[in-house]
């Protein structure tokens, strides 16, 4: 359960929200996005929301002003595994985009999954100023495969932390370090189409 009054007296003192203020108990309540909605936000290149829609507010279901200045990480969902964050992280700070199904986490303990493209934003100089992701409704077919895909990456992150699930990972596509990658977004644009 999330106490009320300890974040408005944390935003009041101006500090930021993160995965710590996140809901500790979570639950099955999903929030499943119309085939229409399409979620916006930008962070800064820490990672710290600089704008939301409407959209991502009401499918996260914290108000604009608790997001604005948190770190994304505060709808990160217990059930994704670590190893998929780092791919993201790896390949957005190299300015490159990363396609995937995420399951994130509700202010009221629910989730939602969503299909997400996170994009580095560069100046002129291409030094990257923040990044901006997109994110739409997933294929439901997509989701159902990949779940249990998760599951055992989280079981391996628990066993040999992330060496281990990113070495599961690489069996499970039949890959190596150099086509990784190429071979989880192609998994990922496959259960997206419903291939």
């Amino acid at each position: 359960m999330i106490k009320e009054e300890r974040l408005e007296s944390k935003l009041k003192s101006g500090k930021r929200l993160s995965k710590l203020d996140a809901p500790k108990e979570i639950n099955s309540n999903e929030y499943v996005l119309k085939d229409n909605d399409f979620i916006v936000s930008k962070t800064d290149p820490k990672g710290y929301i600089t704008y939301c829609n409407r959209i991502f507010v009401e499918a996260a279901g914290w108000s604009r002003f608790e997001l604005i200045g948190a770190n994304h990480n505060i709808i990160r969902h217990p059930h994704m595994p670590k190893i998929a964050f780092k791919i993201l992280w790896d390949l957005i700070q190299s300015k490159k985009e990363f396609f995937g199904f995420v399951k994130n986490l509700r202010k009221n303990g629910g989730f939602y999954w969503v299909f997400a493209y996170i994009t580095p934003d560069l100046d002129l100089n291409g030094n990257i100023v923040g990044y901006t992701s997109f994110r739409k409704k997933p294929n439901t077919e997509g989701v159902r495969q990949i779940e249990p895909i998760y599951k055992e990456l989280l079981e391996a992150e628990k066993r040999g932390g992330i060496a281990e699930s990113y070495e599961l990972l690489k069996k499970l596509l039949s890959a190596n370090d150099e086509n990784v990658i190429e071979k989880y977004h192609k998994l990922v644009f496959d259960l997206q189409k419903g291939i």
